[in-house]
């Protein structure tokens, strides 16, 4: 199984979220973290992350005389380059969007169902607009978003820290329409007047 098929399945992708921020994490840690999916089925998806290179063992301990492995995600493993995201077809693409928002759903019910949750209070937030770009536009904005996040994704476990959960969707919604209204003097209209 190459590693974007690993990657492109929601159970996978939850654990993949779990272990974020250089966290170590055993599967009964996981399982903790994930209640709703079956031990049996977490199990299985941890083996398949470890055999595919995007979990690594980070220690081992005998634990009852069975050897209880400790997990990270891998540096190396977890990084898809741009060929491999180039190459996606438009059918991997429709599978890896599902995916990710089965997990998302996922993830957001779990957080709904913890004792004492509070989306306002935790400043939960799923807003929707749009923004109209031409493509160097887009480019830039795409920049200024990591900038802005790139500092807050090195930040690890620390007292008072709770992982959230930052997710960005960009597509087009529509078809180019030839209409560049961009380069019109103010105040002319499509229909110039």
């Amino acid at each position: 199984m190459d590693k974007l098929d690993l990657l492109l399945h929601p159970v996978r992708l939850r654990i993949v979220w779990a272990m974020y921020g250089g966290r170590t994490r055993t599967t009964s840690d996981l399982c903790e973290s994930l209640p709703d999916v079956p031990k049996a089925t977490l199990y299985r998806h941890v083996a398949l992350l470890a055999e595919g290179g995007l979990l690594e063992i980070a220690d081992e301990q005998r634990v009852r005389g069975v050897v209880e492995r400790h997990y990270r995600l891998s540096r190396d493993g977890m990084a898809v380059d741009a060929d491999a995201a180039k190459s996606m077809s438009l059918e991997d693409h429709r599978h890896g969007f599902a995916a990710a928002m089965a997990a998302l759903l996922a993830e957001f019910n779990a957080y709904l169902d913890r004792d004492g949750a509070d989306p306002f209070a935790d400043g939960v937030g799923y807003r929707q607009g749009l923004i109209w770009l031409n493509p160097n536009e887009h480019a830039e904005m795409i920049g200024e978003l990591r900038q802005i996040l790139a500092p807050r994704a090195a930040n690890g476990p620390a007292p008072g820290r709770r992982p959230h959960l930052v997710s960005a969707i960009f597509f087009p919604t529509e078809e180019p329409s030839g209409l560049d209204l961009g380069n019109r003097p103010a105040g002319e209209s499509a229909e110039g007047g």
